[in-house]
């Protein structure tokens, strides 16, 4: 099978897949949005926002373990494999169990943060306090699913995602309209559908063949390796969610109407790196696997299949930008002025994808690699010169200044992945990890 037909038949489940996670957002938000009050949807607006940042933070649980099961797989070392599936869930399990110890003190930072009313901070807690059971399903699910794909299997994850959102999707309708738990409804949907899909992962994950060796999982070497991959993706995830933050709080600053523009814009932004994503994880996968068998004529394959789908896909994202984004627009808002203001901005998500491409491409093919401390430090470089950019721009520009550094955030991260691997030749990355 050639790299492109590869790259195709891993990405594809996952473009699929990615596109059921911002359905489920907009169901949540029509559901509890024909509730009779409004502050029932700032309640989850705020308590999902929460759970989302923690939960992102806690990425590395899937990526760690894509590109290390991914390399144990083209070692054809089957038991490492399964080392690495436990090592994740142990972790997982780990920080499960101390998210639901800090379950108050969490509750009460969001609140301090947000400082809501006293009807939606009600609801809030509320939300907050039941999505949190969940937490044990949902990150132990991170780490099903990134074995998965590290197995080179995209179509267990597909169905995975897939099968929980439209669990999730059905009982809310059937919690909040049915049974009218309003908030609580909501909450105890998302965690019932949590624990459903790792009923689910874990029965994919008993249909792949292979033996446990218990005293080869709980080697101390794996486990600081294991430490010091997701130490590295920990801190690249805080980064980015730190320029995430920065974004808002700057745009807010210059009046309701530019928040208002800048929300609707960047939730297209993301609904089309959903796309993107799918070349990126399967990036991941196919490195990590070239890798893991000293396949450096592979790795190179791999690396221009992926590159030459994602970029012809962020071209068509931008042309679907252009033809398609004025009337995205008015979809998801009605306010006159909102929607005046957002067309202004919107030729900075026309460049967006052809620019972002390289950071999300360069993420798959590190992951992959395992070469974490890179992009950890890239991500700590971009950062910093998007607050300069920022800092130095929006005096001048307002909010044209704002968009500007975003796009040089993510210049950044791409360019800074890519020197590193213009000047390490894949032969010394496959001799590194053997």
């Amino acid at each position: 099978m050639s790299a492109y037909r590869e790259a195709w038949r891993l990405a594809w489940p996952l473009i699929l897949s990615n596109l059921s996670i911002p359905l489920l957002g907009v169901v949540d938000t029509a559901v509890v949005g024909h509730l009779p009050s409004p502050h029932y949807l700032g309640a989850v607006a705020i308590g999902a926002m929460v759970l989302s940042v923690v939960y992102f933070l806690f990425g590395f649980l899937r990526m760690g373990t894509t590109g290390l099961t991914a390399q144990a797989f083209g070692r054809a070392d089957h038991a490492e494999c399964f080392g690495w599936l436990a090592r994740g869930i142990v972790l997982a399990v780990l920080i499960a169990s101390l998210l639901l110890l800090l379950t108050v003190p969490l509750i009460d930072a969001a609140t301090l943060l947000f400082e809501p009313g006293a009807r939606v901070e009600g609801e809030l807690r509320t939300y907050l306090a039941i999505r949190l059971f969940g937490a044990p399903a949902a990150l132990v699910t991170q780490v099903l699913l990134g074995w998965l794909l590290g197995l080179q299997n995209a179509r267990g994850p597909m169905v995975l995602l897939i099968a929980t959102n439209g669990v999730n999707m059905a009982l809310a309708l059937l919690f909040v309209l049915g049974f009218g738990w309003a908030v609580a409804g909501v909450a105890w949907a998302t965690v019932a559908a949590e624990y459903g899909g790792l009923a689910l992962g874990l029965w994919l994950v008993r249909r792949v063949p292979g033996t446990w060796s218990w005293q080869a999982i709980w080697q101390a070497q794996a486990f600081r390796r294991l430490f010091v991959v997701n130490r590295d993706m920990f801190l690249r995830s805080l980064c980015l969610e730190a320029a995430f933050v920065t974004f808002s709080a700057l745009g807010s600053r210059q009046g309701e109407v530019i928040l208002a523009a800048n929300a609707v814009l960047f939730n297209l932004h993301l609904l089309a790196t959903y796309g993107i994503d799918g070349f990126a994880h399967a990036a991941e996968a196919m490195v990590g696997r070239r890798v893991g068998a000293g396949d450096a004529p592979g790795l190179r394959a791999a690396f221009r299949a992926n590159m030459a789908w994602a970029l012809a896909l962020a071209l068509v994202l931008a042309l679907a930008v252009v033809v398609f984004g004025p009337a995205g627009i008015r979809g998801m808002t009605g306010i006159p002025e909102v929607r005046a203001t957002a067309l202004t901005y919107l030729p900075y998500l026309i460049v967006a994808p052809v620019i972002s491409v390289w950071a999300f491409l360069f993420d798959g093919v590190f992951i992959g690699a395992t070469r974490t401390a890179e992009m950890r430090n890239g991500m700590a470089v971009s950062l910093l010169a998007f607050w300069l950019a920022a800092w130095l721009l929006i005096p001048i520009w307002g909010n044209h200044g704002l968009w500007l550094a975003f796009l040089l955030l993510m210049s950044a991260r791409g360019l800074w992945l890519g020197v590193i691997w213009a000047q390490h030749k894949p032969e010394v990355w496959v001799a590194a990890r053997h």
